[in-house]
């Protein structure tokens, strides 16, 4: 029996996957894996259908599928924890559909561009401008491998090899610092007040060393409150020829003091809450921003988009600075290794900061902090609920305890998916100290009903109705 011909994958025809093993001069398919163990070769047949001949019966089988998922368009969502739900402007879709944007890929061809050295560079200079510093990296991967560039690139300026993280960053972001820096970059965490989530002083000043590259915290943190001690952390790693590195959500911009303002030598973060759809954990991209002194720029190992003017033209040009600093141009004498990236995103964002202009950030941010302080006074009326559990000022996200409910976090959440509500992220695991816990978001998307609809939910849910 012939093997079943999927019009829809390149090269399943017979005739053509000879052609392209002629042209390599091999007989055979398993030629090309001979070299993995047989040990490891999968022996059994793939659990797939057999081809569906008509686009009509593909799409419909696809469709099918994709119809068990639960969406936030059916559901209302209160999950964030690193990838939230905002409102994205439907310019911001249209013009990242275009032709000159979607298709342009990486460093490329110059006259082949269309514009997105340029749509990069405005990206590039709000971001920027809304943490305070001129030198922007062309979007990486994500807020993790942001802070992992930028603790690497602290390492280099200051030959030191230590790392000190607050004690409050995601466990997974952490994770991903980790793996990047090592072995040759040690991380350490710094403890934190659990009442207030603040970070210790006292064991910044014990743990800092004359071997401490960089501090990093994130603000507002990974359990959504406040840092409001930045200048104090930074004056404390700057007495000690330490770099501040400051994890920011750009989104509370409008809101909150740029990092520069209170001593960020580095500001990293993602560019998701700006116009960029929740994709099954995707629509991420990092950035990391420094001053525009050649200590730093010289030590960035990703793209860089700059202005001039053309001396015959007149004109204005966009183009890569200080490219000879790059893997692309000094390979493995690279300051350090990049690949491609998440360019798409970074335009995208930038569609949408322009969109926004200070005054639309600054409305956006007391949105979001209106409806968390309601969400909060609702929450806590809930018998057996307690918030908030962090007493500090908090911006989009807030901890809930559910100690008094004798339910745990999962069994709560599982009663809510029956109201159609996906719950708050389970942290019991990742922070035991708050106990039987989990992390709440509320952003614009979020009406007046929907918080109360919360409300009633979980009400109803804890007395098991």
């Amino acid at each position: 029996m012939s093997k079943p011909v999927y019009p829809y994958i390149p090269n399943s025809v017979p005739e053509e996957k000879a052609k392209l093993l002629k042209e390599i001069g091999i007989n055979s398919v398993e030629d090309i894996f001979k070299e993995i163990p047989d040990h490891l070769r999968f022996k059994g047949k793939m659990n797939i259908p057999e081809p569906f001949l008509s686009e009509y019966e593909l799409r419909r089988h696809v469709e099918g599928l994709l119809a068990k998922n639960k969406s936030c368009k059916d559901y209302i969502n209160f999950l964030g924890a690193g990838t939230w739900q905002h409102y994205v402007p439907s310019v911001v879709d249209e013009i990242i559909s275009r032709d000159e944007f979607l298709t342009a890929y990486v460093v490329g061809d110059a006259q082949g561009d269309h514009g997105k050295w340029q749509a990069l560079f405005e990206s590039a200079s709000m971001i920027g401008e809304m943490v305070g510093m001129e030198a922007v990296n062309k979007p990486t991967y994500d807020w993790a491998n942001a802070i992992a560039i930028a603790c690497r690139m602290a390492a280099r300026m200051t030959g030191r090899r230590e790392i000190l993280v607050a004690g409050t960053i995601s466990p997974s972001r952490l994770s991903v610092v980790k793996n990047y820096c090592k072995p040759e970059i040690k991380i350490e965490l710094v403890k934190y007040d659990s009442e207030t989530g603040l970070l210790d002083l006292n064991d910044l000043k014990a743990r800092i060393s004359p071997n401490t590259a960089a501090v990093y915290f994130e603000n507002p943190s990974y359990l959504g409150f406040i840092e409001t001690q930045g200048e104090a952390i930074a004056k404390i790693a700057h007495d000690n020829g330490t770099e501040v590195i400051v994890g920011v959500d750009p989104s509370s911009l409008g809101v909150l003091a740029a990092p520069a303002d209170y001593g960020a030598d580095f500001a990293v973060g993602d560019y998701q809450p700006l116009g960029l759809h929740m994709q099954w954990g995707g629509g991420l991209a990092g950035f990391v921003c420094t001053r525009d002194d050649k200590r730093y720029v010289a030590e960035y190992p990703g793209l860089l988009y700059g202005i001039t003017t053309s001396v015959q033209e007149g004109e204005y040009c966009f183009g890569e600075v200080f490219f000879e600093r790059t893997s692309y141009a000094s390979r493995e004498k690279g300051k350090d290794f990049i690949g491609t990236t998440t360019a798409l995103w970074g335009i995208g964002a930038g569609v949408y900061m322009a969109l926004m202009g200070p005054q639309g950030f600054r409305e956006l941010g007391e949105g979001i902090m209106q409806r968390v302080q309601y969400a909060q006074g609702l929450l806590s009326n809930i018998k057996g609920v307690k918030v908030p559990v962090i007493k500090s000022p908090c911006f989009k996200e807030f901890v809930v305890n559910f100690d008094g409910t004798g339910k745990t976090v999962s069994e709560i959440n599982k009663g809510l998916l029956e109201h159609k509500i996906f719950g708050g992220k389970d942290i019991s695991q990742e922070f035991p100290e708050y106990g039987n816990s989990a992390l709440y978001c509320i952003t614009e998307v979020h009406t007046k009903e929907d918080i109360k609809k919360l409300a009633l939910a979980l009400e109803q849910v804890i007395k098991g109705l």
